[in-house]
């Protein structure tokens, strides 16, 4: 009986502890690792940040979602880390690299002019030629140059956009997709902190 009760003192503490952590993880936090380089400098490939489970979603938040069945290119289940850009509703436009929600200027400043308007051989970043022609094939177009958010979606962009696959290739993000939003840990520099953590706070140029 005894040795019973000694046994049962180590096991039921490490019980409640695996059950805390698993609390916590499925309604609280986990940690997540950055998988490429679609969000440098503010994130680098290998990074590990947290994803707060509860967090509410702003313009500017960096969230994580599972890209299957967003991006069709994806076959299973794949984490992406992107910047919202544009939420449920919103108008969104892109010319010359500056980018306006609901006719207002993005504070863009959590990365380059360059890479604002940055160019490849497939997009050109700055004026979304692709994106305006999924949008008409998929009905979001509002006029010309202009893009509707659907009810439960999201339009996100990588900061690293000459390389990211984002909303411009695929379209929006739903919802239920989305596993939380995500902040820098300790470990990381202070413009990180500010970039990432703090950004939808300043959202909108002044």
């Amino acid at each position: 009986m005894k040795t019973f009760k000694n046994i049962m003192g180590y096991v039921v503490p490490i019980v409640v502890g695996l059950l805390i952590a698993l609390l916590i993880k499925q309604y609280w936090f986990t940690l997540v690792r950055v998988d490429g380089t679609s969000m440098d400098p503010n994130l680098y490939d290998t990074e590990q940040v947290f994803v707060m489970r509860s967090e509410s979603i702003h313009r500017g938040s960096v969230i994580v979602f599972d890209a299957f069945g967003e991006n069709p290119e994806e076959t299973s289940t794949k984490n992406y880390v992107k910047r919202v850009i544009a939420v449920a509703g919103d108008k969104l436009s892109a010319k010359n690299g500056v980018l306006k929600v609901n006719g207002k200027t993005i504070d863009q400043s959590y990365i380059s002019k360059s890479e604002q308007k940055a160019t490849n051989e497939i997009n050109n970043v700055g004026n979304w030629n692709n994106l305006l022609e999924l949008a008409k094939r998929q009905g979001w177009q509002k006029n010309e140059n202009t893009i509707v958010v659907p009810k439960g979606k999201y339009f996100v962009l990588g900061d690293h956009r000459s390389v990211s696959n984002d909303s411009r290739y695929w379209g929006f993000v739903d919802k239920s997709k989305v596993m939380g939003v995500v902040k820098a840990g300790f470990w990381t520099n202070k413009t990180q902190q500010i970039n990432i953590n703090d950004q939808w706070q300043t959202f909108f140029a002044k």
